[in-house]
């Protein structure tokens, strides 16, 4: 596949998994008459889309990963967890070998990787997430209050 292909690949699931995020809360609410506001949800799952890549540079895929998935009472982490595991474990062509595919525990498999495979699986979290991060801000509208990242 050429790089386009996959980079198409990763938009196109960007795309879809942002607008997931947009519907998060129930959606867009309308406030004050005409004004229509994304839901707090919403604007947790924005923010926290670009938080997440600098916890990965900053301390590895395997911790950034435990973290979201310790914070998975909060929708937006959730959604944010449940994403990368269907987009690493199915949708993603690169990585699909390295995951259990009876069983899939997203964080458990990638400690359990070797070094090689690792980076790859870093690399190409860190690709879907710069896609991710483009559409939600283009997508979602406002700012979160409080974040706790």
């Amino acid at each position: 596949m050429s790089r386009q292909g996959i980079e198409q690949g990763r938009a196109t699931a960007a795309y879809k998994y942002a607008e997931a995020g947009k519907k998060l809360g129930g959606g867009p609410k309308t406030k004050d008459g005409n004004k229509v506001e994304d839901s707090a949800e919403a604007k947790e799952y924005k923010s926290y889309t670009r938080k997440i890549p600098m916890m990965i540079k900053t301390n590895g895929l395997g911790s950034a990963l435990a973290f979201v998935k310790s914070k998975q009472k909060k929708e937006a982490y959730k959604k944010i967890y449940d994403q990368l595991t269907e987009w690493l474990s199915v949708e993603c062509n690169l990585t699909k070998s390295y995951f259990n595919e009876k069983s899939i525990d997203l964080v458990k498999d990638v400690i359990a990787m070797n070094s090689f495979q690792y980076r790859a699986v870093t690399i190409e979290t860190l690709a879907l997430m710069t896609w991710l991060r483009r559409f939600a801000e283009g997508l979602i509208q406002g700012e979160a209050e409080g974040d706790d990242l």
